[in-house]
């Protein structure tokens, strides 16, 4: 709650949101940056039929990304707190036609004031973790009320749409879709971004990146350059932590191991540069795009893994740990395609590095394979899309 936009807009959070011009719009919900994301091509899809949408978040960053990737072409505010009283002043002002939540954000007085309005509810890109499926099951009672109330479920996996229906959910509701995640575009001028920040790092350089790392695993990341160092001296490592309240403290602790840094923000790389600190958001795309081999945080602490399709979809080798419970069927699927490592800790990661710089033709096929394996998997957002036709009064 130290982000100032909290206290800017608390009137959001209790539901004194503007009322809209125009109340048929279709309401996307995704909790933070990661969902808002993920979003990205349904909400394109929506918006080329002229539909007007609203974006509700719940954090500073996931506001910050709608802004940055929408402008002002959708409506934004941050959802409510779960209170009835909230809930009912929100739909009263905004009237959706529809709402749409992304993966697996449920609230249960958003869900019964939906119900009660007969605003339909599609939840999209649905994930269900084993430790997720397990935490319901301690309130299945209340888990199936809420996914009953759905009216339609678009699971990513067979393994998600049978978690949901241990739980209780109708299989009538559950359509297994896939990832839309799969089906992202990268713009046209893309290539061309990724080949000038490679050259202002030096288009020499072996680069291998640390992307959504967490506390602990910094630390292990930087033992493995320090040792990667020793056989390639000029190796660079670009270093993104997960949470931008993280970012100094890890700039920080860069520093204390005597490394020299360079910060995104500051634009100040140089061949002496031996860690570039990834410090702004919504960037990791291109950044993994510039680089030889990325390493996925998240893996080597418990927090669950996060997005694997990212660096496979540009074509480089991905390495993850194995703590990877929220993402385990696309890690399955990336291990199996040829297009993925996984490691224990720093001594596994320096040798399959090694391996990846002393062979550039294995890195290139490793990383083909990813690619591949992201193309051959597109089709989820035309599935979604069927799905939301049904209750959007398109047509």
């Amino acid at each position: 709650m130290q982000a100032p936009d909290y206290w800017q807009r608390w009137f959001e959070r209790f539901g004194f949101s503007p009322k809209l011009p125009d109340q048929q719009c279709i309401w996307i919900h995704a909790v933070s940056m990661g969902e808002v994301q993920a979003a990205v091509p349904l909400i394109q899809a929506l918006q080329a039929r002229a539909q007007p949408i609203l974006i509700t978040t719940m954090t500073p960053t996931g506001s910050k990304r709608v802004r940055e990737i929408f402008g002002h072409t959708v409506w934004h505010v941050y959802l409510p707190y779960d209170l009835p009283g909230a809930m009912a002043r929100f739909l009263a002002r905004l009237q959706p036609s529809l709402l749409i939540i992304m993966e697996t954000e449920l609230w249960p007085n958003l869900l019964y004031a939906c119900q009660q309005r007969a605003i339909p509810v599609i939840l999209a890109n649905a994930r269900l973790s084993a430790n997720s499926a397990a935490g319901y099951q301690r309130i299945k009672g209340l888990a199936q009320e809420m996914f009953t109330s759905m009216t339609a479920i678009a699971a990513q996996t067979q393994v998600d749409a049978a978690r949901f229906i241990e739980l209780g959910t109708p299989p009538t509701k559950i359509h297994v879709t896939g990832s839309i995640k799969f089906d992202s575009r990268l713009p046209a001028d893309f290539s061309e971004k990724a080949a000038r920040l490679r050259r202002q790092w030096g288009e020499n350089r072996a680069v291998w990146i640390a992307a959504s790392t967490h506390d602990g695993e910094e630390e292990i990341i930087l033992d493995a350059f320090n040792e990667l160092k020793e056989t390639f001296n000029d190796l660079l490592l670009v270093l993104v932590p997960r949470h931008p309240e993280r970012f100094n403290r890890v700039a920080a602790l860069c520093s204390r191991r005597r490394f020299i840094i360079a910060r995104r923000t500051e634009n100040n790389v140089n061949v002496k540069t031996e860690i570039y600190l990834g410090d702004t958001m919504g960037e990791l795309p291109l950044l993994y795009a510039a680089c030889d081999i990325a390493f996925v945080g998240g893996s080597l602490v418990p927090i669950g893994g996060h997005n694997l399709l990212e660096p496979a979809a540009v074509g480089i080798p991905v390495i993850m740990g194995h703590h990877v419970f929220e993402c385990a069927e696309i890690a399955r699927q990336l291990l199996e395609a040829q297009a993925a490592q996984q490691v224990d800790d720093a001594v596994q990661l320096v040798n399959i590095i090694k391996i990846y710089l002393n062979d550039a033709t294995r890195r290139q096929q490793t990383g083909e394979k990813g690619r591949l394996f992201v193309q051959k998997n597109r089709g989820a957002l035309a599935r979604l899309l069927k799905i939301v036709d049904n209750y959007s009064g398109q047509p």
